[in-house]
């Protein structure tokens, strides 16, 4: 009987060490295919974005702050040949990347070829706290290729008060 038990004993004791080793190795499998999921999220990511915005009617505009100026942009409103594009109300953090020389992407989509109105209106505070309103309109010309647009924005304390456009 002490015999059976020891044996029971031992049979135990190596089924543990066997069980620590297979956790190892089940650990170290799943953090591969964590990292094979990650990488097949990515591209189906990626892929999505060519589907869904071809290279042929895709438009981009993209914000920058004009570098030292300290009004704060509190939204931003963008509307192409009439039509409600895009909005956007600006975070603290969001407000400080872009004073730090950041550049978002606030509007990716699909236009056909040929002449296009960019239109935007910014709300924002001046450096004394009044209200500033400010809108400026942009007229392009789409092709085949994609569509890059940057939209330049200061303040009224700016000696370049304006919503400037670069594509």
């Amino acid at each position: 009987m002490i015999g059976w038990l020891f044996c029971v004993w031992m049979a135990g004791s190596m089924a543990e060490e066997v069980s620590r080793e297979q956790i190892k190795g089940l650990d170290e499998q799943v953090q591969d295919i964590k990292k094979d999921v990650l990488g097949i999220s990515t591209e189906l990511t990626q892929l999505e974005e060519k589907l869904i915005y071809p290279s042929n009617t895709q438009v981009s505009v993209f914000v920058t702050l004009v570098q030292g100026d300290k009004f704060r942009l509190d939204a931003v409103n963008i509307k192409i040949d009439g039509k409600d594009a895009t909005h956007h109300i600006y975070t603290f953090k969001e407000l400080e990347a872009l004073r730090s020389g950041g550049v978002q992407r606030l509007y990716t989509g699909n236009i056909r070829t040929g002449a296009h109105t960019l239109d935007v209106s910014l709300i924002g505070k001046s450096t004394g706290n009044s209200d500033y309103l400010q809108s400026a309109s942009y007229k392009f010309t789409k092709s085949v290729e994609p569509k890059l647009i940057e939209i330049s924005m200061s303040g009224p304390d700016s000696s370049n008060q304006r919503i400037g456009f670069k594509d």
